[in-house]
């Protein structure tokens, strides 16, 4: 038997003699694949998503990230992959219709190496609608969706299914499964009733790569069986199977998949933390992964602080990696000022002649605490009994930043450089208006002058929740924008 990890993926995507990241909802986003690739991993399978939400969804080239999105129409990405991992990654989806999962196959096949239907989960938000484990008591379903997508896209087509309550049974469905086509099929090792506590039945698996001739992919063997890189060619051995797929041991130490032995917990962390920075993945993500990374240790020192951070840049700042979020942000920051206007699928603000316009950025840093320029800006349009200062944000759907204008003594205002927060987006506005006017704006050194005395309570945003909002005419009818990432 060929131990895993040894053959390389050329051309279509093989699935044989193969080290498999396992599809894992919340932990099987981008950083993490590409981490699991950075370890050994040949393979990683997407986190499982539904036909129905993927279909909602369009696809952007986000020139920014240099990255494929698929965006949902509140603009939050369902899916990101890159270049990187083009030719490794398995897109999972939940489905329970033939049609509806040749769709989303047809949407997503250029940008992965293949496609796969979740046949083994067990959790109610994938059985409820039929997907998921629930497919396994309708095998004429899980046969008329796999001929579908094996006849309707170009990549290779896999399923993930559990046992059933007898051998026979499993075999049985295992050899009609692969009369459809399929690339490969993964076997996890349980009943659908069964949990993490069960112990993992390694003889149905490998009655099931013995019936078959297409490559059967091992899965549950993580804690029982694989602890450390190698424990798996006994796990692979054990159940016979062509190819091991890891979910729980990648989770909490992605490297397990390598042939040289597993890296201190801490510098695994920081690596994903860096991934995660580089791709924009969402903080409450980013900090979920790192969780289930500490597991026990999350009562310590460090899982404190983690628990306490509410942002990317908190996070950073509890793995002293408060300048490497800079960086990144400014150099994201000059990389989305560069990127065409008409690639960003929003209005082109540059033909504004009438906003004066300057490259400002908001830094809290920079500012007294409870002090911003928008409440300098407010304060002095009072003083001088003109109207509130009036805000208009948009946010660009490409990489989801904001830019925001600001009208103030008759005239508008605007920082060309786009920002992640709407707040933050108003703020600097705010600075391009108060510095065209000549005005203070309250940084730290700045001379007191007087026009703001009364300290306000400040969001972490960097909102002034005290100072009167600033109501734009479409704020009545939308809901409130996302808050920073």
């Amino acid at each position: 038997m060929k131990v895993v990890g040894m053959q390389p993926t050329v051309g279509r995507l093989c699935f044989r003699s193969k080290l498999v990241l396992a599809p894992m909802v919340r932990v099987g986003t981008l950083p993490m694949r590409l981490l699991a690739l950075d370890y050994g991993a040949d393979i990683v399978y997407c986190e499982e998503l539904i036909d129905i939400k993927m279909l909602q969804c369009r696809r952007v080239e986000n020139e920014v990230l240099e990255t494929v999105d698929f965006v949902a129409p509140d603009e939050k990405v369902v899916f990101r992959t890159c270049q990187r991992e083009k030719e490794h990654v398995v897109f999972q989806m939940g489905t329970a219709d033939p049609q509806r999962a040749l769709r989303v196959a047809q949407l997503v096949e250029n940008d992965v190496a293949g496609i796969d239907v979740n046949m083994g989960c067990p959790k109610e938000y994938s059985t409820k609608g039929g997907m998921g484990a629930a497919l396994l008591s309708d095998p004429d379903k899980i046969e008329a969706i796999l001929r579908t997508l094996v006849k309707g896209v170009s990549k290779p087509v896999t399923c993930k299914i559990r046992i059933l309550p007898s051998l026979e049974d499993t075999v049985s469905l295992a050899r009609r499964i692969e009369k459809t086509g399929v690339a490969a099929i993964a076997v996890h090792g349980r009943k659908k009733e069964e949990r993490p506590q069960h112990p993992v039945h390694c003889d149905v698996i490998e009655a099931v790569a013995k019936a078959l001739s297409i490559p059967v992919i091992a899965n549950g063997g993580s804690l029982d069986h694989v602890r450390v890189h190698a424990d798996i060619a006994a796990f692979q051995a054990a159940t016979g199977a062509s190819s091991t797929m890891l979910a729980r041991a990648a989770m909490w130490n992605p490297s397990v998949f390598r042939r040289e032995g597993s890296l201190p917990l801490e510098e695994v962390m920081t690596q994903y933390l860096r991934y995660a920075v580089r791709y924009d993945n969402h903080a409450s993500n980013t900090k979920y992964c790192l969780c289930q990374m500490l597991r026990e240790k999350l009562e310590s020192p460090l899982g404190k602080q983690l628990h306490a951070a509410q942002t990317t840049a908190d996070i950073c700042e509890v793995f002293g990696l408060q300048d490497f979020w800079k960086e990144t942000e400014d150099r994201l920051q000059h990389r989305q000022s560069t990127v065409p206007a008409k690639n960003l699928n929003t209005e082109d603000l540059s033909e504004d002649s009438d906003v004066i316009k300057m490259p400002v950025k908001f830094d809290r840093r920079e500012y007294p605490p409870q002090i911003t320029p928008k409440m300098f800006l407010l304060e002095w349009s009072r003083k001088e009994k003109l109207p509130q200062p009036v805000y208009e944000t948009v946010q660009r759907p490409l990489d989801r930043f904001f830019c925001s204008t600001v009208t103030a003594a008759g005239r508008k205002y605007r920082s060309t450089v786009w920002d992640k927060s709407k707040k933050l987006a108003e703020q600097a506005a705010a600075i391009v208006c108060l510095r065209s006017l000549g005005l203070p704006e309250g940084r730290l050194g700045e001379a007191d002058s007087g026009l703001v005395n009364k300290r306000r309570r400040e969001d972490p945003a960097g909102n002034d929740v005290a100072e009167e909002p600033a109501v734009t005419p479409s704020e009545k009818q939308q809901p409130s924008l996302p808050r920073e990432r």
